[in-house]
C-alpha cells in the first residue's frame, strides 16, 4: 500500500503550457520530497502531456485528471477531492518555488489542527506587508493583511471538511471573475482557523501590470466585481467599502494621474459595485 504524502499540490490550468516547464522543474528541485502533484487539466486537447511527462523524468509523482468546462474554483475542488497529502497547496500554472520552500514548512505541515493553515511570502510581492505571524478574522474582515493569493495558501484537509470547498460562483471566467481565494480565507477565519505567515517560505509569481488599454481595464472590471461580491457575502463594515469604493479614484486623484490611472481606478469602482449589487441580487 503506497504511502499517503505529506502533501498534494493542485495545479489547476488551462491555455498554458511553457509556463508549466518553470513550475515542474522547481517543484523537482524541492529539497522536501514528500510531496504529490495533481494536474486538473482544463484543456479540451493534448497539449499537457508532453510536459506532464518530462515533469515526470524530474521525479515528481503526477496524477493528470481532466476537468469540462474550465473554471478555476471547480477544478481546484477537484483537486482537493482527489488529494491524499495531509496539506494541500495551490501552487499557479505560472509561479515557482523557491527550493526550500517545501522544507521550510515542515513544522506546520507536522500541525494536526484541522483548521489550520499557512501563507508563504509571495517575492514579487513582497509579502508580508505587516509585521502580523498569523492572519486573523479581526483584521482580515477590515481587508487587512489580505487579499492573498492562492500560490502563497497551505491548508491542513480537515479544513475542507469543516467549511467546504472554493465557492464556485467566485473566481476567473465567471461574473465575479476573482475573489475565491480571500473568501476560502475569510471562511477559514471565521472558523477558528489559525493562518500563520511563513516569510521564510518563498513563492516567485510573476507581476503583471495592466498595460493602458481599453481591453485592460474591462478585464479589470470583471475582476474586481469579485472584491464586491466579498463586501457582500460576507457583510464588511460599511466604512470597509466605503474605502474600498473610495481609495481607486481618489489615490490617482491625489497623485495628479489624470490619464490611464485614473481610468483604471474607475474600473475598479465599477467593478466593485457591479459585484456588490450583482451578488445582493444573484444571493441574497
Amino acid at each position: 500500500m503506497n504511502k499517503r504524502p505529506a502533501v498534494s499540490l493542485i495545479v489547476a490550468t488551462v491555455n498554458r503550457t511553457a509556463e508549466l516547464e518553470q513550475m515542474f522543474a522547481s517543484l523537482g528541485a524541492q529539497r522536501f520530497k514528500d510531496f504529490d502533484v495533481i494536474v486538473v487539466d482544463q484543456n479540451t486537447d493534448d497539449r499537457l502531456v508532453p510536459y506532464i511527462e518530462r515533469a515526470r523524468g524530474y521525479g515528481l509523482d503526477i496524477r493528470h485528471i481532466r476537468h469540462f468546462p474550465a473554471n478555476l474554483s471547480a477544478a481546484r475542488n477537484v483537486g482537493i477531492a482527489a488529494a491524499t497529502g495531509e496539506w494541500v497547496g495551490f501552487p499557479d500554472d505560472d509561479c515557482w518555488y523557491d527550493e526550500a520552500l517545501l522544507e521550510r514548512l515542515q513544522v506546520r505541515f507536522q500541525c494536526r489542527d484541522p483548521l489550520s493553515g499557512a501563507a508563504v511570502q509571495w517575492v514579487e510581492e513582497g509579502l508580508p506587508r505587516t509585521p502580523a505571524s498569523r492572519l486573523t478574522w479581526e483584521r482580515s474582515r477590515l481587508f487587512r493583511d489580505i487579499p492573498v493569493a492562492s500560490f502563497q495558501l497551505f491548508f491542513h484537509r480537515g479544513l475542507f471538511a469543516q467549511i467546504g470547498d472554493f465557492d464556485c460562483r467566485l473566481g476567473v471566467g465567471l461574473f465575479f471573475g476573482a475573489g475565491e481565494e480571500t473568501d476560502l480565507v475569510l471562511r477559514a477565519l471565521r472558523a477558528g482557523a489559525l493562518l500563520t505567515y511563513e516569510p521564510d517560505a518563498m513563492v516567485h509569481h510573476p507581476l503583471k501590470p495592466p498595460p493602458p488599454t481599453p481591453e485592460a481595464r474591462k478585464a479589470t472590471l470583471h475582476r474586481e466585481r469579485g472584491a464586491g461580491a466579498l463586501y457582500a457575502k460576507h457583510k464588511l463594515p460599511h466604512w470597509v467599502i466605503a474605502r474600498g469604493l473610495a481609495a481607486p479614484v481618489v489615490r490617482p486623484l491625489l497623485k495628479g494621474s489624470l490619464g490611464h490611472d485614473l481610468a483604471l481606478g474607475c474600473a475598479i469602482v465599477k467593478g466593485r459595485i457591479d459585484g456588490l449589487l450583482g451578488w445582493r441580487r444573484m444571493h441574497p
